[in-house]
């Protein structure tokens, strides 16, 4: 039998009620007690400033002084050795393409220019010569052809697909068997007898001076641009190196200059060491490129400069050529109008390129600046007055009607203005040999001087810092 406890009220007694309880509120998210929200949580702090604040605190002892002391200096010499092998790989790398890549192909494109203006000049010479074209003047010709194909081919294996140089080679490319064409109808026609023959030379003159040897300029000038532009990679002084340096040295030396005031010892054997590191990589910096500057502007100044003129005065010398073997072909059929003058087209042509040498050659004496160099350009100033004379006599053979008396005087085997020609194209070639030999000294000493100087660099700074931190750690070891 359960028992149930009896809950009424005995006789006499009543139950004394009880107040009412409100019914509680159910808190919400963010919410605590019954009144009131609790604030969000402050935001996250981030990695930087409680890295800030970590250096604020390691900054208030000492050791945590020279921990950062010792991070700058490592830092700073390892930035040092950065910039130095970063700027100095560039400098020597610009300074090796004006030795092997710009120069050389500046001067192909040259060689081109000259190769095909020979080749014309001893295409006319040929055909002056009739069915007597002599066995030298054939292989001359053929040679310059071999020679602007050739010089050719490497221009374009050396130039960007999409570069102007490239459409300029690829234009010259395509005349090249269009003018030899032109040429060779021109000789037959001509040892037939047929008068036709003059004017295909005419034509192959014509697309010569006005499409080919212009195209062969461009390529030549767009090479010098690409020649200055190296020197200007290769040359400039690497401020933001020497600056790094310069600060460096000054943060070792102040840091030295701390721990003597601190512990009253001279040296410290870490710090003297980087110190030595980066003052060995700012002397060898300042000092190697220096002289590697030095050395390439004595190269541009009495190499390039020399060579650009060498090469103008040797053109001209080729143009003036083949303007007086044409004057001879054409006999008059071209002429030209300066004011109220009329003159020969070709012999107006000649008196221009004679001046141009004239030129060129009174520079290349001023630049040139040793005997070996001075002395085969007198040499050619002598065949070229000789030349200026003979011609002239040659012409006033011509206008008096010995045409066989002129074309004699012309291209004859002995006493001929050829013979002044090749005088003189023999000349050029001998000082440009002599330039060019002085280019490849002093550019080739202005690109060894950089040798070796960012790898070395690069391994001093390491070694610096390394010395930095020793040094440094050898100061926190006396507070363990």
């Amino acid at each position: 039998m359960t028992h149930t406890p009896d809950t009424t009220a005995p006789p006499g007694r009543t139950t004394p009620t009880l107040p009412a309880v409100p019914p509680q509120p159910t808190p919400t998210p963010g919410t605590t007690g019954t009144t009131g929200t609790t604030p969000p949580p402050p935001p996250r702090r981030t990695a930087f400033a409680e890295g800030i604040d970590r250096l604020r605190k390691a900054a208030t002892t000492e050791p945590g002084r020279l921990r950062i002391i010792g991070a700058v200096l490592a830092a700073l010499v390892v930035a040092f050795g950065a910039v130095t092998a970063w700027q100095t790989t560039g400098r020597a790398a610009a300074a090796d393409d004006v030795l092997t890549s710009s120069q050389p192909l500046s001067s192909d494109a040259a060689d081109i220019y000259r190769s095909l203006a020979d080749a014309n000049t001893a295409a006319s010479s040929g055909f002056l010569a009739g069915g007597q074209e002599t066995a030298a003047s054939r292989d001359r010709y053929e040679k310059d052809i071999r020679t602007a194909a050739a010089k050719l081919v490497n221009a374009a294996a050396n130039s960007a697909p999409d570069s102007p140089s490239a459409a300029t080679i690829t234009k010259l490319n395509r005349l090249l068997p269009e003018y030899k064409g032109l040429v060779e109808r021109a000789r037959t026609y001509n040892r037939q007898g047929f008068p036709v023959g003059g004017a295909y030379l005419r034509y192959a003159n014509e697309k010569m001076q006005k499409e080919m040897l212009p195209a062969a300029e461009d390529l030549y000038t767009k090479e010098n641009q690409r020649l200055r532009s190296d020197y200007a990679d290769a040359t400039p002084y690497p401020w933001p190196a020497m600056a790094l340096g310069v600060l460096a040295l000054a943060a070792l030396a102040w840091a030295q200059r701390r721990t003597f005031l601190r512990t009253n010892r001279v040296l410290n054997h870490g710090l003297v060491a980087a110190t030595a590191a980066a003052t060995v990589v700012l002397l060898w910096l300042t000092l190697g490129h220096t002289l590697a500057r030095s050395h390439l502007d004595d190269s541009y100044d009495h190499g390039v400069r020399s060579l650009n003129v060498l090469h103008d005065a040797r053109i001209a010398s080729l143009k003036a050529r083949g303007n007086e073997n044409l004057t001879l072909v054409a006999r008059g059929a071209e002429t030209t109008k300066v004011g109220d003058e009329t003159f020969d087209a070709y012999d107006h042509d000649f008196g221009r390129d004679m001046d141009a040498l004239t030129k060129g050659l009174t520079r290349a004496a001023d630049l040139a600046d040793d005997d070996s160099g001075a002395r085969p350009v007198d040499s050619a100033v002598g065949n070229m007055t000789e030349w200026k004379k003979r011609h002239a006599a040659a012409r006033e053979q011509d206008e008096n009607g010995n045409y066989q008396q002129a074309l004699d005087m012309v291209i004859g085997a002995k006493g001929a203005t050829g013979e002044c020609f090749d005088n003189v194209d023999e000349n050029l070639a001998t000082a440009l040999a002599h330039e060019e030999r002085e280019f490849e000294q002093a550019a080739g000493d202005g690109r060894d001087a950089l040798a070796g100087l960012p790898l070395g660099a690069a391994a001093l700074a390491v070694l610096g810092a390394v010395g930095a931190v020793l040094g440094i750690g050898r100061r926190l070891s006396e507070y363990r």
